[in-house]
């Protein structure tokens, strides 16, 4: 509920290129994204790689149906039998879902007749959506677009006593719903859908949180908090939680739809960044300024302006594609800005066991990549130094 799928994501069907007509080819060229949905990934990604991003994709949940919707259909029939005095509807896909399934079954237009005199409160302009769709009309909306919210208005403003039927998604928040049974007679629960993790035999989300840690990534996206939690237990399992953190927090930038999924991330020490309006295209559109605007280095030299885009080198109208190694150790010398950096430093802005041999190896192909003479200089007996 509040703490699970967010802003009415599920179900969203803003048109990617009506909602972001400001995107142009190859502005994200060189950057790297880890995108962990998994319902709509495919627009997401696609919306990313025809700008010239380059995406892990790891969802690290995924939304799962019954193999029967037999529990459904008797939550659906104790509700129409119960003919709620309010019904909290909370996304656009899960109340779409609700009534696909009755109707299928036969019990659709009860379904409808029987909501037709509730008081239907929505918590965002998605799930209203959903609820016109089905025929019917709300009568208001959470302060926030959040699920803690909307229980908060039924709380503040109608009478105790009465009978409450909410529509839940993805994970259940049974502290929202012990709220609202400590000060309601009867509580009816419908859910369309669920949540469930990853299993081990999918080894998308270790190698996300191996990137993320490496530093391999410019940005990864979450458009759920559950999706952010099921990444730091994996990140827990393989016993580099306090990495994937470190990184979250300096190099690597979070992408959150809205505050719920931001909630996790922040209590991690994490700042995320989130667009004002909770949705795919703002998301999108924030995450292509932020890389623009605060994540290209850029240094001059005596060899022109040298700029990092991701995992791209641009020295003047030339872009180059580094490997990781001579990206590291490009980074750091361009963060140097023509300062000295040791030998020991650079070894260690490798990954795994290296050692010196092994950097002198990767500056080496790092200069004949480059293919600048003297843009790399050798400062003897002390180190490495662009030459600014």
């Amino acid at each position: 509920m509040a703490g699970a799928n967010d802003e009415s994501w599920p179900g969203t069907t803003e048109p990617i290129e009506a909602a972001a007509p400001f995107l142009q080819p190859n502005q994200l060229e060189g950057f790297r994204i880890g995108v962990t949905s998994d319902r709509r990934s495919g627009d997401l990604i696609d919306a990313f790689e025809r700008r010239g991003a380059r995406i892990v994709h790891a969802p690290t949940l995924r939304i799962a149906h019954s193999q029967q919707d037999g529990p459904l259909l008797d939550d659906t029939r104790s509700m129409i039998t119960a003919r709620p005095d309010i019904l909290l509807a909370t996304t656009g896909y899960g109340v779409r879902r609700w009534f696909e399934v009755a109707e299928v079954d036969g019990i659709g237009s009860d379904l409808t007749e029987a909501l037709s005199d509730t008081t239907i409160l929505v918590r965002g302009p998605k799930a209203r959506g959903g609820i016109r769709a089905a025929g019917l009309n709300d009568s208001g909306m959470s302060d926030s677009e959040t699920t803690a919210s909307l229980v908060d208005k039924v709380l503040a403003e109608y009478p105790p006593g009465l009978t409450i039927g909410i529509q839940v998604h993805g994970a259940t928040d049974e502290v929202q719903l012990d709220r609202l049974r400590a000060v309601h007679e009867r509580v009816l629960v419908v859910a369309p859908y669920r949540w469930i993790a990853i299993d081990n035999s999918d080894e998308r989300v270790y190698k996300l949180v191996e990137a993320i840690c490496a530093r391999q990534l410019d940005c990864v996206t979450f458009t759920s908090a559950p999706a952010v939690d099921a990444l730091f237990t994996a990140a827990e399992g393989m016993d580099v939680y306090p990495e994937l953190i470190a990184a979250l927090q300096t190099e690597v930038c979070a992408a959150a739809v809205g505050p719920v999924t931001s909630a996790p991330l922040v209590a991690a020490g994490i700042t995320p960044i989130q667009p004002t309006r909770f949705r795919m295209g703002a998301l999108i559109r924030l995450v292509c300024e932020h890389l623009e605007q605060n994540m290209i280095e850029r240094v001059e030299t005596q060899n022109g302006l040298v700029q990092l885009r991701g995992s791209i080198v641009q020295i003047g109208n030339e872009r180059v594609q580094l490997p990781p190694t001579a990206l590291a150790i490009l980074r750091a010398l361009v963060r140097a800005r023509g300062a000295v950096v040791s030998r020991d430093d650079l070894t260690l802005m490798l990954a795994g066991d290296s050692d010196d041999h092994a950097m002198e190896v990767s500056l080496s192909r790092l200069r004949q990549t480059l293919g600048v003479p003297g843009l790399v200089a050798t400062v003897v007996k002390r180190g490495y130094r662009l030459n600014v």
